[in-house]
C-alpha cells in the first residue's frame, strides 16, 4: 500500500470543507480510502504543526497555514495536469498523473514549470515547434526544418 502524505490530506480535507464547515475523520477516511485511526493519528500530527484544528467527534478545519498551503498544493497540481496536457496527454490521465507528482516535485521545478505553462498560454496558438512536437509524437520522426 501507498503511504498516504501529510499534504493529501490537506487537500481532502481542504476539498471536504469546501461543501462543509468541518471535514470529519469518516469523510475524510472515506475520500482516501484509509483506515478511520490512520486519519485522527494524522490529524493529530497535522494539528501540532499548526495545519489543522482537530476537535474528537467533530472534525478538523484548516488554519490559515494550512490552507495556504492547500491553495500552494492545488496550484500545482493545475500547473503539472496542465503541462501534460499541453504535451498532449488525455485530461483524465494527466490529472491521475499529476496527483502522484505533485507530491514529488521540488518548490523550484514547480515554479518553473508554472513559468513554462505561463509562457505556452501567452504564445501565439500553436507554435511550430509544438507542430512539430506532435508530428514526431505521431510518426516517431523528426523534421528538422
Amino acid at each position: 500500500m501507498m503511504q498516504v502524505t501529510k499534504e493529501e490530506y490537506i487537500e481532502t480535507i481542504y476539498a471536504i470543507l469546501k461543501i462543509g464547515k468541518r471535514a470529519s475523520t469518516g469523510q475524510i477516511a472515506e475520500r482516501m480510502g484509509i483506515r478511520p485511526p490512520s486519519v485522527t493519528q494524522m490529524l493529530a500530527k497535522l494539528q501540532d504543526e499548526g495545519l489543522v484544528n482537530y476537535e474528537p467527534y467533530l472534525g478538523a478545519r484548516l488554519t490559515p497555514m494550512g490552507q495556504k498551503l492547500a491553495r500552494g498544493l492545488i496550484e500545482r497540481h493545475r500547473v503539472i495536469a496542465d503541462f501534460l496536457v499541453i504535451l498532449g496527454i488525455d485530461y483524465e490521465i494527466a490529472e491521475k498523473d499529476a496527483c502522484v507528482i505533485e507530491h514529488h516535485m521540488s518548490k523550484a521545478s514547480a515554479a518553473r514549470l508554472k513559468k513554462f505553462v505561463e509562457f505556452i498560454r501567452s504564445s501565439p496558438r500553436d507554435p511550430k515547434w509544438m507542430e512539430k512536437f506532435r508530428e514526431y509524437c505521431e510518426t516517431g520522426e523528426r523534421d528538422c526544418d
